[in-house]
């Protein structure tokens, strides 16, 4: 059975701790109720044999406990990783590490504590929304910055980021897989013609990606920017006249100094993607059965998937607020809408980001920033 005070008692520490836990994975640990463990310590081990795997302990014995054995085994750790680490522990956080075929590092979680992160990102979310706007005016107080100046490229960065929702990237990708995101895109994968800025580059899993924006004011910087020497397409001019390339942890440092908060790149995209979710659901049809309100998620998703680069699922999973789709499944969102009307002269996407954040905060009880 259940430990019902010990569920209620981690739902109120997540409720108390908020958008902290989504930079704490040791709160997050506390709020789940689990040992906070790292794979530096102790942990059992996995050893290759002519039929499968055995598991060994701390000492390098053979594990025989077979309710061990079993909670090993649920952890379906792949049999292609190597340098296998596994917590010694039922209630430990990171239950399982191990490097796959290509040497990255991945990772197994406790169920209880994903689904407390999980929680704690989407009410991150609303934190990041709710300060949307005072970001938005710092951004546009940097591109009028003259020259290329250091904070002017980033926030031309950031501006992007959540106009084409492309990735952030990272350099590691870009040098060991050939895939690319923003801060790691080349002179050659973009064309600038008039207002127009046309971005076409393979992203992650190499998918191919074809984006256009019209928008006069970012065009004629990104036409700047391409003019210097080098292939980087993002780089800026220092106070010495030297030039140095944006990567993607110069984006989210900006982004910390101009907040105090600990908002990332990734936040942008998860924003974008519960709004465009609610976008579709909200100029769909009114459903008449669940069947038809499941069709209609599922072509909401969709949407926001392609438009991220995502699978549906990925999409679904870590790019749009549950909350949207639970009010939308009850045949709610409708009368929501109409219980927040917006002012004539926003256009289409402000007024589905201001309706968003209202039903967000109504639902989860987050006040307006002080």
């Amino acid at each position: 059975m259940p430990d019902i005070k010990k569920e209620k008692c981690a739902t109120q520490l997540s409720e108390t701790l908020g958008s902290e836990l989504h930079g704490d994975m040791a709160l997050s640990a506390q709020a789940a109720r689990l040992r906070y463990m790292q794979d530096d310590k102790p942990g059992f081990g996995r050893k290759r044999t002519a039929k499968g795997f055995r598991y060994v302990d701390t000492q390098g014995r053979p594990i025989k406990d077979e309710k061990q054995l079993a909670r090993i085994r649920s952890l379906a750790i792949p049999p292609a990783w190597e340098k296998v680490w596994i917590c010694p522990y039922a209630n430990g956080h990171l239950q399982a590490t191990g490097y796959d075929a290509r040497q990255r590092k991945q990772y197994r979680y406790h169920k209880a504590w994903r689904a407390i992160r999980d929680k704690a990102k989407f009410e991150h979310i609303i934190d990041f929304a709710l300060h949307l706007p005072a970001i938005r005016e710092h951004i546009d107080a940097d591109l009028a910055q003259p020259g290329l100046t250091r904070d002017k490229v980033l926030a031309l960065v950031v501006s992007l980021l959540e106009t084409t929702m492309i990735r952030v990237g990272n350099d590691e990708y870009a040098r060991s897989n050939r895939s690319f995101g923003l801060t790691t895109l080349r002179n050659r994968h973009v064309e600038v013609n008039g207002g127009r800025i046309a971005f076409r580059f393979k992203g992650k899993s190499r998918v191919e990606h074809a984006i256009e924006i019209q928008n006069a004011r970012l065009a004629r910087l990104v036409r700047k920017i391409t003019e210097l020497p080098g292939q980087e397409l993002f780089q800026y001019i220092d106070d010495d006249g030297k030039r140095h390339a944006i990567d993607s942890s110069d984006v989210n440092d900006y982004l910390k100094r101009i907040t105090g908060r600990d908002y990332t790149a990734k936040d942008f995209r998860t924003w974008s993607g519960t709004v465009q979710t609610f976008h579709t659901l909200s100029a769909a049809e009114p459903f008449e059965n669940q069947s038809q309100a499941k069709k209609n998620v599922l072509a909401a998703i969709t949407e926001a998937a392609r438009k991220l680069g995502n699978t549906p699922s990925i999409c679904r999973k870590c790019y749009v607020h549950p909350l949207i789709i639970d009010i939308y499944m009850t045949g709610k969102l409708f009368a929501a809408l109409r219980k927040h009307s917006q002012p004539q002269q926003l256009d289409a996407w402000q007024a589905a980001e201001q309706d968003v954040l209202a039903l967000l905060q109504r639902h989860a009880g987050v006040k307006q920033p002080a």
